[in-house]
């Protein structure tokens, strides 16, 4: 899985309560299908900015690091696929496991156009108001592409 979905995990746990120490979150890790090292995982809390108190490690402020919603042109250039639009849905194909950093990173642009999403492993369902607003979205997402 990629460092990407790994963060997303980390964030996930974080906003459940303080992390334990970086040994028993890398069998939490390993639980949810991330091998991941102590070095790595290390790494990982510094990207994010997580903070070491004595119940383990939290979020800043206990808001969500800036690294955690990554540029959405940046997960649409790595993970996307292909963009369908039917009506006013858009069906969005990508690389296996994809879909949800897209979704997150989507999300956090606030789009006017966005009703909502619903993101599997390699497919992500953008629901919008009406079928222009579904082709304004595909258009943009597509120049992201490029």
């Amino acid at each position: 899985m990629s460092k990407l979905t790994r963060h997303q995990a980390i964030i996930e746990l974080a906003h459940d309560g303080p992390l334990p120490n970086q040994q028993e979150l890398c069998k939490v890790l390993g639980k949810r299908g991330f091998r991941v090292t102590q070095a790595t995982l290390s790494r990982d809390l510094n990207e994010l900015r997580l903070v070491k108190t004595a119940d383990g490690y939290v979020l800043p402020n206990g808001e969500s690091p800036s690294e955690g919603a990554p540029a959405l042109s940046r997960v649409v250039r790595e993970f996307v696929r292909e963009a369908r639009r039917a009506q006013n849905l858009l069906v969005i194909k990508t690389i296996s496991g994809g879909a949800q950093p897209v979704a997150v990173a989507l999300d956090a642009e606030s789009f006017d156009e966005v009703v909502g999403t619903i993101a599997g492993d390699d497919t992500l369902l953008i629901v919008t108001a009406n079928n222009r607003h579904a082709k304004q979205l595909q258009t943009r997402l597509e120049g992201m592409r490029a």
